[in-house]
């Protein structure tokens, strides 16, 4: 039996999975899932809200630790990690959300902490517009941003055209399931999974046969919002997962963006409905998206940084600015996202305020989308 973190964290999921946000919450209580398993007795005492089923569930862990013996035996034979919480490799950003999951199944070579992460999602009726939106947006985010990890959910329509052109472009492409990572969902998507286990990666919260049942779909995409800086929404009917994506992106204090459509075109309805909402800003391509970021042109950016700017020993900063070398001057090394909570400053202020500050020489980006105080 395999007694590490990981194997009681995989368990930990089994006995969880009617009540996982409480399972989340007592593992960040104590810290692990083998002090979870070694205090399964105690459970009450520890977590005075602990629901008494889920109490008396973690009583007996024989069933959920010979599932999690067997799912280590396909990873080991599938080239499959787990990924737990306190993993670094797991996606830093989706940590920091209320309804993490304890444990993610990943296949692929992706970074899944790039410093820039984004997520394309819509309707699986995409037409022909789409489409045409996507090839062109993700041609010219090429341009100004060479490092960019996509992320979509590998269905029919807006996702698996975006899969598609990120790889083309020569960008990363990480695809959220809703299943275990023992099939491909769709089917005919398989080839295009394949491609992307050597430029990406297949991601899921799912032991293997586990099939692609509806509620799994909502808990994909808050993974999808979740590890991702900003959800860009292309074409959605007036309801649709692409929706769904966005209204958790926006809880998470993601930023939203949406391709505006026609007046009165069905899978134009759904974006035009987040612009007159407020819910997404509105964006005609790569270059608003990147303005609305402030994510700089990396040409640029290279260069002056190349050019050797000197730290000012005593840099005169605006008010924001100080907010947030304040902020890290009470916790050190934050995440971009911890940031934008704690600061209050949307995603796109606060990357031009950190540019502006790594320019001055008082914070240095750490992958992950971590910055670090120099002084």
């Amino acid at each position: 039996m395999n007694c590490n973190e990981t194997f009681y964290a995989m368990a930990l999921t089994r006995i969880s999975n009617f009540n996982y946000a409480t399972a989340l919450e007592l593992y960040r209580t104590i810290g692990s899932a083998q002090q979870i398993f070694e205090h399964r007795n105690e459970i009450g005492d520890i977590l005075k809200d602990c629901s008494p089923r889920l109490m008396e569930a973690l009583k007996d862990w024989s069933e959920p630790m010979k599932r999690a013996e067997a799912e280590l035996q396909f990873m080991q034979e599938n080239q499959i990690r787990a990924l737990t919480l306190s993993d670094d490799d797991y996606p830093q950003r989706l940590c920091e959300c209320p309804d993490a999951p304890i444990v993610l199944y990943y296949r692929g070579n992706a970074d899944l902490n790039l410093a820039k992460v984004i997520n394309i999602v819509g309707t699986r009726q995409m037409t022909a517009y789409g489409g045409d939106l996507i090839r062109r947006f993700i041609t010219d985010l090429r341009r100004h941003c060479p490092e960019v990890l996509i992320v979509s959910g590998l269905a029919y329509g807006v996702d698996i055209c975006a899969h598609r052109q990120a790889l083309a472009e020569g960008y990363p492409t990480v695809g959220v399931m809703a299943h275990g990572l023992d099939q491909i969902y769709p089917y005919r998507h398989r080839d295009t999974a394949a491609q992307m286990l050597t430029q990406g990666g297949l991601l899921t919260e799912f032991m293997s046969q586990t099939n692609a049942d509806k509620p799994n779909f909502v808990r994909r995409n808050r993974i999808v919002a979740g590890m991702s800086d900003a959800c860009i929404v292309v074409e959605s009917a007036a309801k649709g997962g692409g929706l769904i994506t966005a209204e958790i992106a926006q809880s998470y204090n993601r930023a939203v963006f949406a391709f505006p459509g026609s007046v009165g075109m069905p899978y134009s309805e759904g974006c035009n409905n987040l612009i007159r909402d407020n819910v997404a800003a509105l964006i005609s391509g790569a270059d608003d998206f990147v303005k609305a970021m402030g994510w700089q042109d990396e040409t640029v950016r290279r260069q002056v940084l190349a050019d050797g700017i000197e730290r000012d020993l005593f840099p005169d900063l605006s008010p924001e600015e100080q907010k947030v070398v304040s902020l890290l001057q009470e916790t050190n090394d934050l995440q971009l996202n911890v940031l934008s909570v704690k600061s209050g400053f949307p995603i796109g202020q606060l990357t031009a305020l950190l540019f502006q500050l790594e320019m001055k020489g008082v914070v240095k980006p750490f992958a992950g989308g971590m910055y670090h105080l120099l002084k």
